[in-house]
């Protein structure tokens, strides 16, 4: 049987934790699968109890270089990657960066912003069939909803793109401040409706504990302000000079959509920059958070990528 590295990333408000419950069921052993999964969970850079940067340019690129190096010293020359939130960013700065190391990507927040891929979007306000099922309609259409919720829910990015440090130091000197803050986070994350609801809703998708745990890794190291800072370098123009967001990802990709996951492009939008891409599974709930709302179809889904991605791999290399 086949060993096969798979690194998982996080993203922000999130942390490891958010993989606790996937993490046995990616490693358990199948009499039905070839190969079992041995996973790899760092922290980002300046997430829970990593080290963060000494100086400003440590964005998700660079953040990408880190964690392969880190692949490498552990002794995987050759990996697969999923990412959601920011790890998508750093997962894709991973396969574009180092094609020929990274095996196959595979997330939960995919993501395209070539001007191709836009264009596609607003051809699809005129006839959204041309570009997309009408089962996933609702999630990108109309265009002006769409933009009205990014608005009133974007906030907290242009706080931490433009001023971390201030927002970060705020937080930080309060753990109720930290609380309200993260949870309001996981609370429009996980469902839109839930922003009528005055409890968040989260006690229908997540154990208390598993909300605490996840903010102890922000609280207990003091890390939030430096998470933070991942906006602010990464939402800049010299990462956009870099180009990695619109470059075509050559690596083989599959990619899940939850029904209230912050954003929504269709295959034709996410093949002008994952040209291999194997596969999109749509999902008809889940939010955000989907590797802690549902690790049973978070995991199921990682695990058939990776086969598919193993038989692709195979038959480019018979």
């Amino acid at each position: 049987m086949t060993i096969v590295p798979l690194l998982l990333l996080h993203g922000f408000p999130g942390s490891v934790v958010e993989f606790f419950k996937s993490i046995p069921l990616l490693t358990s052993v199948s009499k039905d699968r070839d190969f079992a999964v041995e996973v790899i969970v760092p922290s980002l850079p300046g997430f829970g109890f990593s080290e963060s940067a000494i100086r400003p340019g440590l964005g998700a690129t660079e953040m990408g270089v880190v964690l392969r190096n880190l692949m490498h010293r552990l002794g995987f020359e050759k990996f697969y990657v999923h990412g959601g939130d920011y790890g998508a960013y750093v997962g894709f700065s991973i396969a574009n960066l180092y094609p020929k190391e990274t095996l196959g990507y595979h997330t939960n927040l995919a993501l395209s912003m070539n001007i191709k891929s836009a264009a596609l979007w607003v051809l699809g306000s005129i006839s959204p069939s041309w570009v997309m099922s009408p089962v996933v309609v609702d999630r990108a259409y109309p265009i002006l909803e769409y933009l009205i919720w990014v608005m009133q829910e974007s906030g907290y990015f242009h706080v931490q793109a433009s001023k971390p440090d201030t927002i970060g130091v705020a937080v930080s000197d309060s753990p109720a401040g930290l609380l309200a803050y993260v949870l309001q986070l996981f609370s429009s994350g996980s469902r839109r409706k839930y922003l009528q609801r005055t409890d968040g809703g989260l006690d229908d998708l997540y154990s208390r504990d598993e909300l605490l745990d996840n903010l102890m890794m922000y609280w207990v190291p003091n890390s939030f302000a430096t998470s933070c800072r991942i906006y602010a370098e990464t939402v800049n123009v010299r990462m956009f000079k870099l180009g990695i967001l619109s470059e075509p990802t050559p690596v083989p990709t599959w990619t899940i959509h939850a029904k209230d996951e912050i954003f929504y492009q269709s295959p034709i939008m996410l093949k002008v920059k994952y040209p291999n891409l194997l596969h999109s599974t749509v999902l008809p709930s889940g939010g955000h958070f989907l590797a802690l709302e549902d690790p049973e179809i978070f995991s199921e889904d990682v695990l058939k990528a990776l086969a598919t991605f193993r038989a692709w791999h195979n038959k480019q290399n018979p």
